[in-house]
């Protein structure tokens, strides 16, 4: 008898997909975003127009022209945010993912964004934003970003990082890199995607000094 398996399940509009491979829907503020059921889009939507608008809080500055969405998916971070930039650039490792989020700009009308779909530590070869004009929204798997990832981050040197994180002891550990590379915290807010559990998100904000 096999004792373990998954089992997706995901709501679409009036419906609910239990194929990773059929197309879903979710709707954030006056957004739509299709993608596969079994790719990787964040939960709870009752509270992603919130969480999006207060990454684009901390995103955004006077200074800040662009904006580098790693671990992008299929554009949640990207296209919520990219009215308050002059160019979007999003890269995810999921082919399937940066092919919705290329979709999802289009269906949505939005067009200064781009999506490359290569590993996130590859991403800064294909920068030619000015780095002190840029802001850098990291939403990584729960083990954090790369030792790779992170060398890279700091080689190219973004004004502001806006780290995204559904695991807090990850998140601070590589916090403590951004401290060793002249990075200070300006903001902290934890987020509760799923009341009465463990699980939290927790956005910091981090600025060059």
């Amino acid at each position: 008898i096999k004792k373990d398996g998954n089992l997706l399940m995901r709501v679409s509009e009036d419906s609910v997909e239990t194929s990773p491979t059929n197309v879903v829907c979710e709707h954030v503020g006056d957004l739509t975003f299709r993608f596969l059921a079994g790719d990787f889009f964040q939960n709870n939507p009752y509270v992603l127009e919130d969480f999006t608008n207060y990454v684009a809080s901390q995103a955004k500055g006077e200074t800040i022209n662009y904006l580098v969405d790693t671990y992008c998916g299929c554009g949640l971070f990207s296209l919520t945010l990219a009215k308050h930039f002059d160019k979007v650039l999003g890269v995810e490792v999921s082919a399937t993912s940066a092919d919705w989020a290329r979709h999802n700009a289009k269906e949505n009308k939005i067009d200064n964004a781009e999506f490359h779909s290569s590993r996130a530590e590859h991403i800064f070869d294909k920068i030619s934003f000015p780095a002190d004009q840029t802001a850098i929204v990291i939403d990584p798997p729960r083990a954090g970003c790369t030792p790779e990832f992170l060398e890279q981050l700091f080689a190219y040197g973004p004004q502001k990082v806006v780290y995204v994180s559904c695991d807090p002891s990850t998140q601070m550990r590589d916090l403590q890199a951004f401290n060793e590379h002249n990075y200070a915290v300006s903001a902290i807010q934890p987020i509760d995607l799923f009341p009465h559990t463990r699980h939290l998100e927790c956005v910091v904000t981090l600025e060059r000094s």
